[in-house]
């Protein structure tokens, strides 16, 4: 493995993986800084509490070298063909089928979600690279005929170089989601992983380096928010898309809006959903939990905000409590684990303190199952970052608990009467990332999607998210779409020409 050292042979357990070599690549290869002013920060495996290594953030010099590296990719990446460009992508995307047990068992240690999950997000990676492999030789502009024959046509032309900045909860996945597209268009990318957790995205780079790609076409730099600054003012980059909070996704359109740079942002979520009493209640059970317990809860469209109404609460509320209270928690290395780590002790305590916020608040909400921290039997697992996941029943709209994201394990169930209330309180937040409806009545399901303030919508489901369909949200949850078709017009600009065959008409 050339990224590791393992203490041991066969599949990584919890414990033996060691990260040794450098976790920036630019210029077809792995990159020791040449700028190290800053302290190296401590990189932890969520499963044990350990340190996996030490983080050393790039600076100017290094930022620098990475863009110019994408610059020089970009000249000869963006003069081939959509076919030349889509070889390369699925090579890319078969090399990660190839080693998707290896990323995924990588992506866990790191990360501290279920192998399970993890092989799905690797699966989710390949994907969107072959559906934007197909996407690259589909790029076409318009013809339009004007009076004398004259006539005009547009252009789908790529941007430059990008940057893509990227969340801690869906590492690798989010790597691909971003770099599809852009590559796809003829850009190049300068990705950041988030500092927590670093080691997936250079594996990304190296395949795509293996497949074929020019080298600098998709490096990686490290770092926080200094490096990620330096990125959005960088006068070679052309665009920047993130994923993560609100407050982060200010700063970065702010930073951007300098440059007169778009931006693709993929922000936070408070999202509602709500089960009519015409549902199918155990379908209506299990979406509820995928809409909350996926990567223990850390998704931003989770569907935590659960509206049930009134007639249905009490079997819903007793089913939905059961199920989770069997959750098993522990090694998420094992299969049978169907939830990990938390990804941090700092994270850890954050969510547990949500949950006491919310019992202590005047009208207090009832804790139905979990809430407390958790330490599996397994003794080297004793310091990890675990949480029995948890069900509030007795939620009211003003809570902080149903106010703000948790971003954790932790479900609040709000009970409701009529369609036009739910409504009203369902879109009654500044946040509109996604929405879902359980109904076996169409009509209505229908008619309630077209009235949520939400850009992600589930009937009869949650958290589906497929890469041929756009994902983004309203209102403070972002701008712009990840996947889709619709993902190439955020990584392309429009050139109109128009082309004179008669004599000028002069006014002069």
């Amino acid at each position: 493995m050339a990224s590791t050292q393992l203490l041991k042979s066969g599949s990584i357990s919890s414990g033996t993986l060691h990260i040794k070599d450098s976790l920036n690549f630019w210029s077809g290869g792995r990159v020791s800084l040449k700028d190290v002013k800053t302290k190296s920060e401590p990189v932890y495996e969520p499963a044990t509490g350990r340190v996996l290594c030490q983080l050393q953030a790039c600076g100017a010099a290094d930022v620098d070298a990475a863009v110019r590296s994408a610059s020089a990719a970009f000249t000869v990446w963006s003069k081939l063909a959509g076919m030349e460009r889509a070889r390369v992508m699925l090579e890319a995307a078969r090399l990660i089928g190839k080693r998707r047990e290896e990323i995924a068992e990588i992506e866990v240690v790191n990360n501290g979600k279920s192998i399970t999950e993890a092989r799905l997000d690797v699966d989710s990676a390949r994907l969107c690279i072959e559906y934007f492999a197909g996407q690259a030789t589909t790029l076409s502009g318009q013809h339009v005929q004007l009076p004398g024959g004259s006539f005009a046509y547009t252009r789908r032309e790529p941007l430059g170089v990008c940057v893509g900045i990227g969340a801690w909860n869906y590492p690798f996945q989010i790597a691909a989601w971003k770099s599809a597209p852009a590559i796809a268009c003829g850009n190049s990318m300068v990705f950041k992983p988030s500092p927590v957790t670093p080691v997936t995205a250079v594996l990304l780079a190296e395949i795509y380096s293996q497949a074929g790609a020019p080298e600098g076409l998709f490096s990686v730099v490290q770092g926080g928010q200094e490096t990620g600054s330096l990125l959005c003012h960088h006068p070679s980059v052309a665009k920047v898309s993130f994923t993560g909070s609100v407050p982060t996704g200010k700063k970065i359109m702010e930073m951007a809006s300098r440059g007169v740079k778009p931006v693709t942002l993929e922000l936070g979520g408070k999202s509602p959903l709500i089960i009519f009493e015409d549902t199918d209640l155990e379908n209506a059970v299990r979406g509820a939990l995928m809409a909350n317990f996926l990567s223990q809860g850390q998704v931003c469209s989770n569907g935590t905000r659960v509206f049930v109404q009134s007639s249905v609460l009490p079997p819903f509320l007793k089913e939905v409590a059961r199920r989770t209270k069997a959750i098993q928690i522990g090694d998420p290395l094992l299969d049978e684990t169907r939830m990990g780590a938390l990804v941090s002790k700092p994270h850890l305590e954050k969510v547990l303190g949500y949950v006491k916020q919310a019992k202590k608040e005047v009208q207090g909400a009832r804790v139905l199952c979990g809430g407390e921290p958790f330490i599996p039997a397994d003794p080297k697992l004793k310091d990890g970052y675990y949480m029995t996941p948890c069900v509030l029943d007795g939620c009211t709209d003003d809570m902080t608990c149903v106010r703000e994201e948790i971003f954790g394990p932790v479900m609040s169930v709000l009970s409701f009467d009529t369609e036009d209330e739910v409504l009203r309180r369902a879109n009654d937040s500044a946040l509109g990332l996604a929405a879902g409806v359980f109904t076996k009545d169409v009509k209505r399901a229908h008619r309630v999607i077209q009235n949520l303030q939400a850009g992600s919508c589930f009937i009869n489901n949650y958290n589906i998210t497929p890469v041929e369909v756009p994902f983004g949200g309203y209102k403070a949850s972002g701008i712009g779409r990840e996947n889709g078709q619709v993902t190439i017009e955020f990584y392309t600009q429009l050139k109109t020409v128009v082309v004179e065959m008669g004599d000028v008409d002069s006014l002069f």
